[in-house]
C-alpha cells in the first residue's frame, strides 16, 4: 500500500470526476490520500471532500501564491480550523520566489504564521518552497529555534543544502512525479541519499503527471509511478518503499488513522 501525501482533489481536473479518481485509487491499491488546502476561504470545499470519503483527509492552509489574498487569516484562524477531524496537517504555505504571484512580504507573513499554528497544534506544516532556499533556509532555522515544529519539504524540487537542513532540522522530504523526470539528476541525488525514515511520495495532482503520463492530468492512483523510480534510485524493492512512505507517512500525519 501507498499514500499520496499531497494532492488537490477540489482542482477542477479532479474534482469533475472525483468517484473516477478515488475508485482508480483504490485499484492501484493507494490507501489514502491528502488533499491539501491552497486557500483557507475555500476550506469549506475540501473539507467536505474529507468528510465523504473515509480515505481522504485535508489540511488547512494558504499558498504562497495568494498569500497576500488571505493576509486577514490570523494564526488562531488556522489553529480553530484545524480542528477539524479529517484535518491532518498545516498548509500548504511557504515561499515561491518562480512566479513571485504575491509579494515576497506577505508570503513570509504568511509563513510565519503557518509555523506558530503547526506549533501550537503539533501538526505537521506542508511547506511549499521554490527558487527560495536561502530565505527558507534563514526562516526554518530561527523559527525551530523558537520551538519545534513537523514539516514536510513537498514535492522536494530545490537544492542539496535546504534538504540538509531540512532533514538536520527534523523536517521530511516528498518527492512528486518529478523524480521520473531524466533531467531531474539534483532531485535523484537528494532522493538516493535522504534517510529512510524521512522520505515520503506525493503526486501535487493534478500536477506533474509522472513518466509515462508526463503532460495528461495527473491522479492520486500514479503515485506508484514515482514510489517505483523512488525504489530504482535507491536499489530497493517497491514493496520497501511503500513500507517505508507509509510508515513515515503515519509518524508524521499523527491524525490518520490508516
Amino acid at each position: 500500500m501507498l499514500i499520496d501525501s499531497h494532492c488537490h482533489l477540489d482542482f477542477d481536473a479532479l474534482f469533475s470526476d472525483i468517484d473516477g479518481v478515488l475508485a482508480r485509487m483504490k485499484q492501484a491499491n493507494i490507501g489514502a490520500c491528502v488533499t491539501i488546502s491552497t486557500r483557507v476561504e475555500q476550506f469549506n470545499k475540501i473539507s467536505a471532500i474529507a468528510e465523504k470519503y473515509a480515505n481522504v483527509y485535508c489540511s488547512i492552509g494558504t499558498h504562497p501564491h495568494n498569500a497576500h489574498e488571505e493576509l486577514h487569516i490570523q494564526s488562531a484562524d488556522l489553529i480553530e480550523l484545524s480542528h477539524h477531524p479529517k484535518c491532518v496537517a498545516i498548509g500548504e504555505a511557504g515561499l515561491d520566489y518562480h512566479y513571485d504571484n504575491s509579494p515576497r512580504e506577505a508570503q513570509k507573513t504568511g509563513f510565519l504564521r503557518h509555523i506558530a499554528a503547526a506549533r501550537e497544534t503539533g501538526l505537521p506544516l506542508v511547506i511549499h518552497s521554490r527558487s527560495a532556499d536561502e530565505d527558507m533556509i534563514k526562516i526554518l532555522q530561527s523559527e525551530m529555534g523558537k520551538g519545534v515544529f513537523p514539516f514536510i519539504l513537498h514535492c522536494f524540487s530545490s537544492g542539496k543544502k535546504l534538504a540538509e537542513v531540512g532533514l538536520e532540522l527534523g523536517g521530511y522530504l516528498s518527492f512528486s512525479g518529478i523524480l521520473t523526470f531524466k533531467n531531474a539528476k539534483k532531485i535523484h541525488e537528494v532522493a538516493k541519499a535522504a534517510p529512510k525514515d524521512k522520505i515520503l511520495v506525493e503526486t501535487d495532482a493534478p500536477y506533474l503527471a509522472p513518466v509515462p503520463h508526463r503532460g495528461k492530468s495527473n491522479e492520486p492512483a500514479f503515485v506508484r509511478h514515482t514510489a517505483q523510480e523512488l525504489a530504482n534510485l535507491r536499489g530497493v524493492t517497491l514493496e520497501e518503499i511503500s513500507k517505508d512512505t507509509t510508515a513515515n507517512f503515519s509518524r508524521l500525519f499523527t491524525k490518520v488513522k490508516l
